[in-house]
């Protein structure tokens, strides 16, 4: 039986990681790791009020930056798997069961969920299902689909790259080097809130350009500016 890590970096997440951090399957993974980028809401008090009632559950600080974090919760991770996932996406029930039926086969590196938005409107389903299409076609994984990668390859690769942006995407592009990818066909729920904020067409608009730029070797730094500037 594999022992699985679960890793969340949060900053500032108060609307949403009690949710979150509910849904998780305390009982079928070694532990939940909350690593706070330095949160000026109330993150790390429920993240603590969590933690006092899971054993296997703790906070662990990091510097702000997605990337930073999720490497510094692998850091403090035990886990076989490192399972890493987003604040504002819920797990699906039995996750931990699918993640080990992934990796019974050797030659499967690491993998990710399917992805499915809070809200049900038409358009949000248009998303998710071209974000997953998209996905098991390329072979690389968002940082919203709930990535998995066995320890040791992910040692051997280094982690995360530190870079602002992209750092889901540049990793998952060395992962699937190593080995194959599982695309698993069961849902993770995540927040529509960032397609909503900024209107979903010119969110999509955004993301196109940003991993196109990507694509043809623009440096992330100068992208994190963009991003940054565009919100």
């Amino acid at each position: 039986m594999v022992t699985i890590s679960v890793i969340i970096p949060a900053l500032n997440e108060e609307k949403t990681i009690r949710q979150t951090l509910s849904c998780l399957p305390m009982t079928e993974i070694l532990e939940a790791i909350i690593v706070d980028g330095g949160s000026t809401d109330q993150t790390i008090s429920i993240a603590e009020v969590f933690c006092a009632k899971a054993s296997n559950a703790r906070v662990v600080t990091a510097p702000a930056g997605r990337a930073r974090q999720m490497n510094e919760g692998a850091k403090a991770g035990r886990g076989d798997i490192l399972l890493f996932l987003h604040a504002d996406t819920r797990l699906p029930v039995g996750a931990p069961l699918m993640i080990e039926a992934a990796l019974t086969d050797p030659a499967v590196a690491g993998g990710r969920f399917d992805v499915t938005f809070d809200s049900r409107s038409a358009l949000g389903t248009m998303i998710s299902t071209f974000m997953n299409w998209r996905s098991r076609l390329s072979g690389i994984a968002t940082g919203d689909q709930a990535l998995f990668v066995r320890r040791h390859v992910f040692d051997q690769l280094g982690g995360f790259a530190d870079i602002p942006l992209m750092e889901d995407i540049e990793f998952s592009r060395r992962l699937k080097r190593t080995g194959q990818m599982a695309a698993l066909h069961q849902s993770v729920i995540t927040s529509f809130r960032r397609w909503e904020q900024q209107g979903p067409l010119r969110t999509i608009l955004l993301m196109w350009i940003l991993r196109f730029l990507y694509w043809m070797g623009v440096n992330p730094h100068q992208l994190a500016r963009v991003y940054r500037s565009v919100r």
